[in-house]
């Protein structure tokens, strides 16, 4: 396997993160696996909407913590994208369970460090990290072919 590549980003503002996850919603394809990490209210699912806006999916996008879950699907023609939350969930398996394919969708997992890896070979690992002001954004592509 292919050292991973990172990438990091000061973002000052809210307005900034969704506008940083639009960029990279742009270059998201079917097939792709983002996995969020974070802490609590560090801008996980700001993120997802910038990620929602550059994918041209149906929305709104919100937190999907207590749904597991959302399907957005394209309005211009793309990819879906699946949009889950894996807080609740305590294991890999429960994650398993959720049977979310990244064949002809994105797949966007918030908390799914340590639980959504093996959804696919290759994902994007976006850890966000809250600074005195604004966050610390890094992604981290692990495996081949990852949109980095």
């Amino acid at each position: 396997m292919p050292s991973p590549q990172t990438v990091k980003r000061e973002i000052e503002s809210a307005d900034a993160m969704v506008e940083f996850g639009r960029l990279l919603g742009m270059r998201l394809t079917a097939g792709d696996l983002v996995i969020l990490h974070g802490e609590l209210g560090a801008g996980k699912t700001t993120l997802m909407r910038g990620v929602g806006e550059g994918l041209g999916v149906r929305g709104p996008i919100t937190s999907p913590t207590f749904v597991i879950a959302r399907r957005h699907p394209s309005v211009v023609g793309g990819p879906a994208l699946i949009h889950a939350d894996a807080y609740r969930l305590s294991s890999a398996e429960e994650v398993d369970d959720l049977d979310l394919t990244t064949d002809s969708d994105v797949v966007c997992v918030e908390w799914g460090r340590d639980r959504a890896e093996q959804l696919a070979d290759a994902h994007l690992l976006v850890e966000i990290e809250v600074l005195d002001e604004g966050r610390l954004v890094t992604i981290t592509g692990v495996g081949r072919g990852v949109p980095l």
